[in-house]
């Protein structure tokens, strides 16, 4: 009996909403800003193609949009909409306002939520991507990571870039 119960608060530890902030230290972070780099620019560019990925019960939101980018060869795109429901989630969000910038990871494996919305890029395949959550107590959002399992279904819509669009700089925050 008791070997049940320490099996159960094992398991009920391994499940409990995780916390854990990570310092992003790069060698630029003391560099000041260039007053050859503009405050603000404009990348023109047309979509070539929309995109609407389906996931089923259990899927990995990332992975997910991973294997597509890597089957469809998308080099630049903007993730226009999401909506759906996650059985846990994983994500991390800015946790502090100077350089080196730190990022709060949290993870709730067992939390189901509504998504309510996805955005972000694609930027040379590399993804880029937000989402916003909800449940009965708050409505709270950040970066995409591994650990997103869909529970009813999520629909998440890419608009792909035509070729020659550079979105090089726009998520480098050393470009400054």
């Amino acid at each position: 009996m008791k070997f049940l119960l320490f099996l159960a608060f094992a398991a009920a530890l391994v499940a409990q909403e995780t916390r854990r902030e990570q310092t992003n230290r790069t060698a630029d972070d003391a560099k000041p800003s260039s007053s050859k780099i503009p405050d603000v620019y404009a990348v023109d560019g047309q979509f070539d193609r929309v995109i609407t990925l389906r996931f089923k019960f259990g899927a990995d939101l990332l992975a997910g949009i991973e294997k597509i980018v890597a089957e469809k060869k998308i080099k630049n795109a903007v993730f226009l909409s999401g909506a759906g429901s996650l059985r846990g989630y994983h994500l991390h969000q800015v946790s502090n306002r100077d350089l080196p910038s730190k990022n709060m990871f949290e993870k709730d494996p067992t939390a189901p939520a509504d998504l309510i919305s996805v955005n972000g890029y694609i930027i040379d395949g590399k993804i880029h991507c937000h989402m916003t959550l909800a449940t009965p107590d708050k409505a709270f959002g950040g970066h995409l990571e591994p650990g997103s399992e869909v529970f009813t279904f999520a629909i998440i819509t890419i608009g792909v870039m035509k070729d020659g669009v550079d979105f090089t700089h726009l998520d480098d925050k050393n470009y400054r």
